[in-house]
């Protein structure tokens, strides 16, 4: 049978989606995707309120390269669909004691910064360095190869190199052994943002993490983030992706070893010869598939991430100490992670990301104001001690007052528009596990910061995609997953 003639049904439009949907049109399948909600991208998201553009999902875009594959795989330029802006400085970190940090990329700066924080710039440009031999060796294989397990990693590594993944040191651990002062040691632990875990309980290969930014450079796309969302359905459209979006899947359909399409809410079947999930694999498993508790307890060592508070506020003003994106350290930093990833409790003293925008692209709101999205790491819902809504509002009032309290006077007073979303309106819009934004945490004690198989393990044509998944969560590894997605199916069922 030609791939022309087989038909792949997407279930869900975030970017994991959207890239396995082009890549497998452009390998010569028949692809419809399926999008509960009115329009793609799933977290990558927005909100306009009042003259205000807010990013409700990913704020940061890094290694561009896998995104322009997209495009020219199709033989277009990304350029022509999506315009992106390179943003100074990377961040600005802001410290209980006032004690202002910024990140950029070029070494001389970088040493500059690194001076006024008290650390030796020899031993900043000796962590990068350690950063860049740990990217170098993941890239081939856990990255580029898209290796699912320890078998794989074996076979493909060989058991003596192993030891280049400095595997018996935490993430803190491997930023401690090369940095003094508490100031880097918190920025380099909190590159553990990207992928919603805790530097100390992550492995240390994860400290790959800031060669991705510093080598690859950080990136805005021009008129809000959600432009790349818009810059891939035109080109979906244009190479015959069938989307359909307010399209709910119910129920997926099995014979034996294969899946054989989907039911939707609406009461429509769709036939199908592969099937590729964007649902998270513990909902898809448990909702869409409806498997058992004993196959459902094999996929318990994929644990969700981190969810969040996100909090925009569009401001009658504006604040010249801000950078575009910004961090509010907590003064126990270590304590911030033990809370929320160990104790599962809402901390007392968050490490708050801020993106401020309005620095870099005066369109998102009204001249001389600002739009702010806020945005602290808390606990997945736990359903076994469930937090409300008024829990978290709570919280918001904390986050806000450490604010007001670290430089942002009177912030509260200079809110024109707010907007809130809490785990439980994350869970709602995009069905992710207990309210998880970055997928499956990467924990060196539960899974070594594997994610779960791209394949499943019990039917032979259905597969997974995204953050719940190797290579993990952020916008170019789920954009990664996707095209290695699409490879694995025309490896394996042809």
């Amino acid at each position: 049978m030609e791939q022309g003639s087989k038909k792949i049904i997407i279930i869900g439009g975030g970017l994991g989606g959207i890239s396995a949907a082009i890549s497998l049109r452009q390998a010569g399948y028949a692809v419809e995707l399926h999008e509960k909600n009115e329009k793609i991208g799933g977290k990558l998201n927005f909100l306009r309120q009042e003259g205000y553009t807010f990013d409700l999902g990913p704020s940061i875009l890094t290694l561009p390269q896998l995104f322009e594959q997209l495009f020219t795989g199709s033989g277009r330029r990304m350029e022509d669909y999506v315009k992106i802006l390179p943003v100074r400085p990377h961040w600005r970190n802001f410290f209980p004691d006032g004690k202002v940090l910024d990140l950029h990329p070029e070494p001389e700066r970088m040493a500059e910064e690194a001076r006024k924080g008290g650390e030796d710039p020899a031993a900043i440009e000796r962590f990068l360095a350690y950063s860049a031999k740990l990217y170098d060796v993941l890239e081939p294989g856990y990255f580029r190869a898209g290796l699912d397990d320890v078998p794989a990693f074996r076979n493909f590594y060989g058991l003596k190199n192993f030891f280049q993944f400095d595997l018996f040191r935490s993430m803190h651990g491997g930023v401690a052994k090369h940095l003094r002062t508490r100031y880097f040691r918190d920025i380099f632990d909190y590159f553990i943002k990207y992928v919603g875990s805790s530097a100390l309980r992550a492995p240390a290969f994860m400290n790959c993490l800031p060669t991705i930014q510093f080598r690859y450079d950080l990136w805005y796309v021009d008129g809000g983030m959600y432009n790349l969302a818009v810059g891939l359905r035109r080109l979906m459209d244009e190479i015959g992706v069938v989307i359909h979006c307010g399209s709910e899947v119910s129920r997926i359909r099995r014979e034996g070893r294969r899946v054989t399409g989907i039911e939707t809410k609406n009461g429509g079947f769709h036939a199908a010869d592969i099937i590729v999930s964007n649902m998270e694999v513990i909902p898809a498993c448990r909702e869409l598939l409806e498997e058992d508790a004993e196959s459902l307890r094999k996929l318990k060592k994929f644990e969700p991430a981190c969810s969040g508070l996100v909090l925009e506020l569009g401001l009658d003003t504006s604040y010249p100490q801000l950078a575009h994106h910004n961090f509010f350290f907590s003064a126990n930093q270590k304590k911030h992670f033990r809370s929320v990833f160990q104790k599962g409790l809402l901390p007392d003293d968050p490490t708050i990301y801020l993106v401020a925008a309005s620095k870099t692209d005066p369109t998102v709101a009204p001249p001389g104001c600002d739009c702010l999205k806020i945005l602290p790491h808390i606990p997945h819902i736990n359903d076994e001690r469930p937090l409300s809504r008024a829990d978290y509002m709570q919280f918001k009032e904390r986050v806000v007052d450490k604010l007001e309290r670290m430089g942002l006077k009177d912030l509260r007073k200079h809110v024109v528009t707010e907007h809130v979303w809490t785990p439980l309106d994350i869970k709602e819009q995009y069905y992710s596990n207990k309210g998880s934004i970055y997928g499956v945490v990467s924990d060196r004690w539960k899974n070594l910061a594997f994610k779960a198989p791209k394949r499943s393990g019990k039917y032979d044509n259905m597969y997974f995609v995204g953050g719940s998944v190797n290579p993990g969560g952020g916008m170019p590894m789920v954009v990664l997953c996707g095209q290695n997605v699409s490879r694995l199916i025309v490896e394996q069922q042809n």
